[in-house]
């Protein structure tokens, strides 16, 4: 007998929750906020909107099903099954954090705040949870498939991101590397920048949109389903032993960019879960490239 299905719910604590945390009890917190100027009553309302969305979507689980919780803090920790529906329940960005500890699970973008969040990838709302989860496990369900980049060490350490992964410091020190394509056809240059971003066309409205904005590069950003990757270098410093020749490119699937460390310490960390990233230590390489994992978003 196959084993049932589970939903997994992924969620994260809401502003109020983190200002409960903080300050104690409501009144508390709701003095902090009107001394700068704020009303504790939109960040309830939104915090009320997430429970009841997430209590909709946990009563529309089948009964046969198993089903689970986990939070944004706790993604790291939790084992994820073959046989998992994830249900995002959230902002977009909660489905970019949950994505990097997938093997191929299908997911449903569940947007509990609809106007507020841009619905990229939290593309449907609580009430159709049912229907979604049918979808989910029934072979006519259509998923996008979407790309991820995958950043691997010379020890074998792995990093998974849907948007981007940044390589640099962790604090605002430069980050010293040298950097050039894996197989190389060009020789490695020697750097020291603010770092560098690698990302897929799902990343390509976030932070990366930022930074082709800022350089105005000819750069084309591809679509969230194409293969190819972006990369730039942050604000890189040229001097008598360092350049700027190689700021920028285009990776396909068969091309890598390695990087290897010429600082004490820097970290490679993705979709800003700085929580969970690899540190490099001086002559440690790092290799980046499209990764053979996607992201199976449910249309």
């Amino acid at each position: 007998m196959s084993l049932a299905p589970r939903a997994v719910l992924v969620r994260r604590i809401s502003e109020y929750e983190e200002l409960l945390a903080r300050h104690g009890t409501h009144g508390q917190a709701a003095f902090f906020l009107s001394s700068r100027g704020r009303s504790i009553d939109e960040v309830l309302l939104r915090h009320e909107r997430l429970r009841q969305a997430l209590v909709q979507v946990a009563a529309a689980v089948p009964l046969r099903w198993r089903q689970a919780q986990v939070e944004r803090a706790d993604l790291d920790r939790f084992l994820f099954a073959p046989e998992d529906v994830v249900v995002v329940v959230g902002p977009d960005g909660l489905v970019a954090n949950a994505a990097k500890y997938l093997a191929g699970q299908p997911v449903i973008g569940i947007d509990t705040d609809p106007g507020r969040n841009p619905g990229v990838l939290v593309r449907h709302r609580a009430s159709d949870t049912a229907a979604l989860l049918r979808a989910a496990v029934a072979a006519s369900g259509t998923y996008d498939e979407l790309t991820m980049v995958e950043a691997v060490t010379d020890d074998t350490q792995r990093l998974l991101a849907l948007n981007e992964i940044y390589v640099g410091s962790a604090s605002h020190q430069t980050a010293r590397y040298r950097i050039g394509p894996d197989d190389g056809s060009v020789p490695m240059e020697q750097q020291a920048s603010s770092g560098v971003l690698v990302g897929t066309g799902t990343g390509a409205t976030g932070w990366l949109s930022s930074l082709r904005q800022e350089r105005a590069t000819a750069l084309p950003p591809p679509a969230p389903t194409d293969p190819r990757l972006v990369w730039y270098v942050r604000e890189a410093w040229p001097s008598p032993t360092t350049g700027t020749a190689q700021v920028e490119g285009v990776l396909t699937r068969r091309d890598s960019l390695r990087l290897t460390v010429e600082s004490d310490r820097l970290i490679a960390f993705g979709d800003g879960m700085e929580s969970d990233a690899l540190e490099l230590t001086w002559g440690q390489s790092l290799r980046l490239n499209t990764s053979a994992t996607t992201l199976r978003l449910l249309s």
